[in-house]
């Protein structure tokens, strides 16, 4: 079996890249198909748990949902290399799903020679096992400062000999430009690999666009195949989990979520479904008027970090340490999921320089010690018994996954002196002794119906309709004969 490669490159960062790729993966399972995503290299603190030739390891969120688009196991093939920044020049380097010191190490223009083996070994094993492997690229394929160390547009394209599509924003402006500047920008035998144009989030009468396309055609020998309407509630979460905050719930808001929004935060992706809840309004907290506007019955959700102490110094920059316990005193929610987890504790101690030490914001009795070693596992586990607002989670089953160095655990002196704190699942989540606060590290708790119905009494779109309905969406809008065209003869 020799897959053919489709590829699917942007004239931008979040140009529409990542979401085009699942809707192909599922558009070609549908037909049959074995099918695989793949993107070489990922820059983002949004990960899961996969398969690993040596048990599980990490790949970026994105390639997670396309490879359950294209119905195949995920597995860090299919996203080799993945970057989780912890500072404005730093990363942790991910390679082939675990973490890789040395080449975090390494500075960036040195790397890629280094990892280009692994990346074409992981390329060539998924095009012998599938008919297709969809690809994604990163960022543009015309950065001209980065070509000669490229691994993840042009080098992966050739690799592949793949048939490329060209993605870009309309809604942004300049979206011809965007095209035909990338298009001009790529070598001769790269710009035969552009198979068609796709314009991404239009908004209004398609025939204005005339005569553009033809013009642009003219000028490249490349049509534009498909004009894709805005749409704002497709249910797949963004590349990198950030998410529109203006609010296209239909019905009245019963409920806000306020999502603190720290620079490091991560696994922002498993807040999707809750955008999918009636009622629900998603909102970011920036600052602490986001949160003294808050009813009681609304949420704080502290999400996953990169850098907890780092985060969690910026938090007390902006006085969110004071918001977020003023919201708990007036009898108000707050749930914190891995870093935010660490954060709610007393302190964070970090022996091995991993994180950092900090003062917690002490509204749960736990301490944090940083392991040299990360967690990274798939984890299945029920509640006990759940108290306050979170108590319709009592002895709900769930399954979600662990990526962290942080080991908590009670702090047996303010429990030797009086605080209460309720172990809600064994090593996993923690619940002050008001019912209040909510620690846990299980990603994706929010993710398992049971806890949406739970919590909501709502059911929302199963991950399988989104994924239909990507595939739906892209059959409608491309030019007759373009899908198959890509993975055609000749």
């Amino acid at each position: 079996m020799s897959a053919r490669c489709v590829m699917v490159l942007g004239t931008s960062s979040g140009a529409g890249k990542s979401w085009l790729t699942t809707a192909l993966c599922r558009h070609y399972a549908r037909q049959g198909l074995k099918v695989a995503p793949f993107k070489a290299q990922n820059m983002s603190n949004n990960a899961r748990v996969v398969a690993s030739a040596n048990g599980l390891g990490e790949i970026g969120s994105a390639q997670y949902f396309q490879a359950l688009a294209a119905r195949a196991e995920p597995d860090v093939r299919m996203n080799p290399l993945l970057l989780k920044p912890e500072a404005d020049a730093r990363s942790q380097v991910v390679l082939l799903g675990q973490v890789s010191q040395a080449l975090s190490e390494t500075p960036w223009h040195e790397r890629s020679d280094k990892v280009w083996p692994q990346i074409a070994a992981a390329l060539d094993e998924l095009i012998e096992a599938n008919d297709v492997v969809v690809i994604e690229g990163a960022g543009s394929p015309a950065e001209i400062n980065l070509m000669d160390s490229d691994i993840v547009n042009l080098r992966v394209a050739r690799h592949a000999n793949a048939r490329c599509l060209l993605v870009t924003d309309i809604d942004r402006g300049g979206a011809f430009a965007h095209l035909y500047g990338t298009w001009a920008l790529l070598p001769p035998d790269d710009q035969k690999r552009i198979q068609g144009f796709v314009l991404n989030k239009f908004r209004g009468d398609a025939s204005l666009l005339e005569p553009a396309p033809e013009m642009l055609e003219q000028l490249t020998g490349v049509r534009t195949v498909a004009t894709l309407p805005m749409w704002w509630q497709h249910g797949l979460p963004e590349e990198d989990g950030v998410f529109d905050d203006r609010s296209r719930m239909s019905g009245p808001v019963t409920r806000t979520v306020a999502v603190v929004a720290y620079p490091r935060i991560s696994n922002l992706d498993e807040f999707q479904p809750l955008r999918n809840v009636p009622g629900v309004r998603l909102r970011w907290a920036r600052t602490p008027a986001d949160l003294t506007a808050l009813g009681t019955d609304d949420w704080v959700i502290l999400p996953g970090s990169k850098h907890t102490s780092s985060d969690l110094a910026w938090l007390r920059q902006q006085g969110l340490d004071a918001g977020i316990a003023s919201h708990a005193q007036r009898g108000g929610a707050v749930l914190g999921i891995c870093g935010g987890l660490q954060m709610l504790g007393e302190a964070l101690i970090d022996t091995h320089g991993i994180d950092g030490n900090a003062p917690g914001l002490g509204l749960l009795p736990l301490v944090t010690q940083f392991a040299a070693d990360k967690k990274v596992t798939k984890t299945e586990s029920a509640f006990a018994r759940v108290h306050g607002p979170w108590a319709a989670l009592s002895g709900v089953a769930v399954q979600g996954y662990e990526i962290h160095h942080g080991q908590t655990q009670a702090h047996p002196a303010m429990l030797a002196a009086g605080a209460v704190l309720h172990e809600v699942m064994p090593g996993l989540a923690w619940q002050s002794g008001n019912g209040l606060v909510l620690g846990t590290y299980l990603h994706g708790l929010l993710e398992n119906p049971a806890v949406l119905q739970a919590l909501f009494g709502a059911q929302v779109p199963t991950l399988e309709s989104v994924l239909d309905g990507l595939a739906d969406y892209i059959e409608r809008h491309f030019a007759p004969g373009t899908l198959p065209g890509l993975i055609g003869p000749g």
